[in-house]
């Protein structure tokens, strides 16, 4: 088993502290492309460093790698396929109650 330098935990632990604390300060300014950018970059960020040093992926064989790269493609396909009626708003099979009340409060010209 070859060994391997282990980061310094308590360093990458301060970053995503930090990164926690950015991420739920960002909604508070209640501008939307600041709340997306704290939510879903630095969560990108935050897994990122957990999976990089705390689950050791930078060390498996390259075959996790690959593993982990085809379930992402398979998770981002999925949405993909999923997205356009999730999205959708309105659909002979469901309703979105706050939609209909937000279209029954408009008035129609």
């Amino acid at each position: 088993m070859s060994e391997h330098a282990h980061p310094n935990y308590f360093k990458i632990w301060a970053w995503l502290l930090v990164l926690l604390s950015i991420s739920v300060a960002g909604p508070m300014l209640e501008i939307p492309v600041v709340t997306l950018i704290t939510a879903f970059g630095i969560a990108i960020v935050k897994a990122y460093l957990v999976a990089r040093n705390f689950m050791h992926l930078n060390v498996e064989k390259k075959y996790v790698v690959y593993l982990l790269t085809t379930m992402v493609v398979f998770m981002l396909l999925f949405f993909a396929g999923a997205a356009p009626d999730v999205m959708n708003q309105e659909g002979d099979q469901w309703y979105k109650p706050k939609v209909e009340a937000e279209a029954a409060a408009t008035p129609h010209h």
